[in-house]
């Protein structure tokens, strides 16, 4: 079945994309939850009108989220946590500090958009995660676990 998508669905697609899945899946969980409609010809015809409306607006983002990876290139990224003993943290860092961290720089990324690698994180150290900035722009950053 071909269905249009009304929001970002993670391993499927992101908003407005046509994507064909199988009828059970669309009708038993993504139609009733709000995250597609049924590709109809005129749900297709508004579909083709928002993309062309929104056309200019996606080019200054991808051209933003481009220079944003050249930025994270050089990017010092420390992460705070409380350390005990023999540099053990406690409890753990997770991609919701690193948020924080890239916030407090001036880098607005949702922590759903960040992969911690060695997840959890218990140690003091160096380690690397994936975060996707836009649609297919993803860049691998360094970050720096310390005592806080």
């Amino acid at each position: 079945m071909d269905i249009i998508l009304k929001d970002n669905v993670e391993n499927l697609g992101y908003k407005n994309d046509l994507v064909t899945v199988k009828d059970g899946y669309a009708r038993n969980f993504l139609i009733p939850k709000g995250l597609a409609i049924y590709a109809s010809p005129g749900n297709l015809k508004m579909r083709e009108e928002t993309l062309k409306q929104r056309a200019h607006k996606e080019e200054k983002i991808r051209l933003e989220a481009e220079k944003m990876v050249k930025d994270f290139k050089g990017l010092n990224i420390k992460v705070g946590a409380k350390v005990g003993e023999n540099g053990k943290i406690f409890g753990s860092v997770n991609s919701l500090q690193l948020s924080d961290a890239l916030k407090k720089l001036g880098y607005d990324i949702d922590r759903k958009n960040i992969k911690i690698k060695d997840e959890p994180i218990k140690q003091v150290g160096s380690y690397t995660a994936d975060v996707k900035i836009y649609k297919d722009i993803a860049e691998t950053i360094t970050f720096e676990v310390v005592e806080d």
